[in-house]
């Protein structure tokens, strides 16, 4: 075996003592393993979150199958698979995600440079091995994997949507309930995330210096860019940042009133985030999601809705009063134009004025050519 110096992070014999016997050695390797793991990850610079959600995926099959990760064989991967599938219904992007966890996991595992093999033969008699392959993963066979009913807030939607919140806090105040000032952040939220496409957690974690001037739009003020630090991260990477340009002058309007007149009512807005809780320096995700189910569902809109159709809308509407396409794909961070036109759900609306156009368009060149009389006969 390589000598301690030389092992890298997450070797076997770096965690467990070399030819010590173990109390409870099933529990005890197993532990050792997803700590062999977590370094493993880490060393590789993945997220502490995505660390936390892959370590959690592997123990769910280890309580599944009731057996250690070196007792696991194909058909502990397909019977489990196959139970999400037909009765818990994940989506195929969940299956697919969850098999990426656990052949990660038994890479690491079957890794001779981490020694777990030649460990699980000595104490159990018994290697482990890769049961994801070929054979039993998932095809990605598509560009789009997500939930079809996944769609954009119609502008109808949208504006239903807005104005329900902002009269309900309206109506809080003038009753003097407390709350109100939760009311209208969940208002403002919805409306800054429309308003420049952001993520549900883009938008969280805004802080107050996050926006600042655009000298080529100066009627906006200082709230002409808004600059994203906590975008969706590459595997591997720190969130990505990117700049968005205001387009809407109602969202500087927004922001004002919110920044002036209502953020210095909440307790932690000693704080720099845009958006405090009631109770801490941030608002949770699970807060904004929680209360936009709330709304929706006290309109009776499609329970399909969600926090990231606000981004869906952003792009659509933007597609639909003629941007540039390349414009909105820098807008929302987009590497690929191909994965901004998912997010396009252009309305029944813009499709007929589209259709109308064309069709209005060629009935206006033919009638400006007049009547064909190139053959000379009489028809």
């Amino acid at each position: 075996m390589a000598d301690r110096r030389e092992r890298p992070a997450g070797a076997a014999l770096t965690l467990l003592a070399d030819g010590v016997g173990l109390l409870h050695p099933d529990a005890r390797v197993l532990e050792a393993m997803l700590t062999g793991w977590e370094q493993q990850m880490l060393a590789r610079n993945l997220a502490p979150t995505t660390i936390r959600t892959r370590t959690r995926q592997v123990r769910a099959l280890v309580a599944h199958a009731n057996e250690s990760p070196w007792c696991w064989t194909m058909a502990t991967a397909d019977e489990w698979f196959a139970d999400l599938r037909s009765v818990k219904h994940c989506s195929l992007s969940t299956i697919r995600g969850l098999q990426v966890t656990i052949r990660g996991f038994c890479d690491y595992l079957i890794d001779p440079a981490y020694e777990w093999a030649t460990v699980c033969q000595e104490r159990f008699g018994v290697t482990p091995v890769q049961i994801i392959n070929e054979a039993n993963a998932a095809a990605h066979v598509a560009d789009y994997e997500g939930q079809p009913t996944r769609r954009a807030f119609t502008r109808s939607e949208l504006v239903m949507l807005l104005e329900h919140v902002d009269a309900r806090a309206s109506t809080r105040q003038g009753l003097g309930v407390k709350g109100w000032a939760s009311v209208f952040r969940d208002s403002v939220i919805l409306k800054v995330a429309y308003g420049y496409g952001t993520r549900r957690n883009e938008t969280r974690m805004l802080d107050l210096t996050d926006f600042s001037a655009n000298p080529h739009a100066p009627e906006f003020g200082s709230y002409g860019v808004l600059n994203v630090r906590y975008g969706k991260a590459q595997r591997g990477s720190p969130p990505k940042r990117r700049s968005v340009l205001t387009v809407w002058p109602w969202t500087v309007d927004v922001l004002r009133q919110w920044v002036v007149e209502v953020r210095p009512l909440f307790e932690h807005a000693t704080g720099p985030a845009l958006f405090p809780s009631e109770r801490g320096d941030r608002v949770g995700a699970g807060t904004l999601d929680h209360r936009l189910r709330g709304y929706c569902g006290e309109l009776g809109l499609d329970p399909a809705l969600s926090f990231h159709s606000l981004r869906r809308s952003y792009v659509t509407h933007l597609f639909e009063d003629n941007w540039d396409p390349r414009f909105v794909q820098e807008q929302v961070g987009h590497e690929h134009a191909s994965t901004t036109s998912l997010y396009t759900c252009v309305s029944s609306d813009f499709r007929v004025r589209t259709l109308r156009k064309v069709l209005n368009n060629t009935a206006a060149a033919a009638l400006a050519l007049g009547p064909d009389t190139s053959t000379g006969g009489d028809h």
